[in-house]
Order: C-alpha cells, then structure tokens, then sequence
C-alpha cells in the first residue's frame, strides 16, 4: 500500500501543473466540464457512417504518465467515449455503460497521432455492443482494443 501512495503521490511541480489548469469555455452554450476540457480536447471526428466512427486522437502532454506513454485511463476514456458513439442518436437516447473489456496491446508517445474508431457489432432490444479499436496512425500498429456494451433507454420527445 506504501509503495502505491508513493507512487500516486504528485511532485511539487505535477501539483502545480493541475492547479494552473485552465478551462476553455464550452463552444456550444453548455456549462463547460471540466472532464471535456481535459479528457477530451483534441480529439477530431474524421468520418461517421451508420454504426461506425473514426476519430483522430494527438496524444496530449496532459494524459501522459510519467513514463510518457498515454495514460491507461485516458485508453479507458476513449473506449468509452468513442464506443458510445455509433449508438447515441443526440436528443433521442441515454446510453449507459454496462461492460468494457479492454486489451493493451502496445503505446503511445507524447505527440503520437492515433486513429480510434468504434464499430457497432450488435444489437438485441436495449442493449448493444461496439468495438473500439486505437491504432497509431504512423506504424499501424495496435495500441489497444476493447469492446463497449451499452444499454440505451429512448426518450420521447417533449
């Protein structure tokens, strides 16, 4: 337990860091969060097709850890995020995580340009299931894959 807290624990300058942060405001009239602005600045819709979504991802300073390798939290965030994709209809559904397995096949670096795409694989009343896949950009290579289930409760319409 020491050796965890010890290495949990923020340098001078890490706490520094996250005390100088700062918020962007929301650019769609949304109360800004502080999680968008964090976890999810930078990332770039390419291209959304029916059960599909591919995104670009640059690997920020912010979510590296300190070995320089993008934080597994952050891998976590995109599953799913990006796995919630192909499913949500905006206005229409709330969609609720009910599982996510994840394989952390390699890494990537500060600065590395990543592909993420989510793919719906299927879909049985409420309940479906995407997978996402991160990939750098410049080698093909794999970074992790992992496999979102969902369920999506309708709203109607006020």
């Amino acid at each position: 337990m020491d050796k965890a807290r010890e290495f949990l624990q923020l340098s001078q300058e890490e706490s520094e860091i996250v005390s100088n942060l700062v918020v962007h405001p929301h650019q769609t009239g949304i109360p800004p969060s502080f999680y968008e602005d964090f976890a999810l600045r930078g990332i770039r819709v390419d291209r959304v097709e029916a059960g599909f979504v591919a995104c670009t991802f640059k690997v920020p300073p912010r979510l590296t850890d300190r070995n320089g390798n993008l934080a597994t939290g952050a891998i976590i965030n995109l599953v799913d995020e990006v796995g919630n994709a192909p499913v949500h209809i905006q206005g229409l559904s709330v969609n609720v995580s009910v599982d996510m397995s994840i394989s952390f096949l390699s890494t990537a670096k500060l600065d590395d340009e990543l592909e993420v795409t989510s793919r719906l694989l299927g879909k049985r009343g409420n309940y479906s299931g995407t997978l996402v896949v991160l990939r750098n950009k410049a080698t093909g290579e794999v970074i992790a894959e992992g496999r979102h289930s969902l369920w999506v409760k309708h709203l109607s319409k006020l």
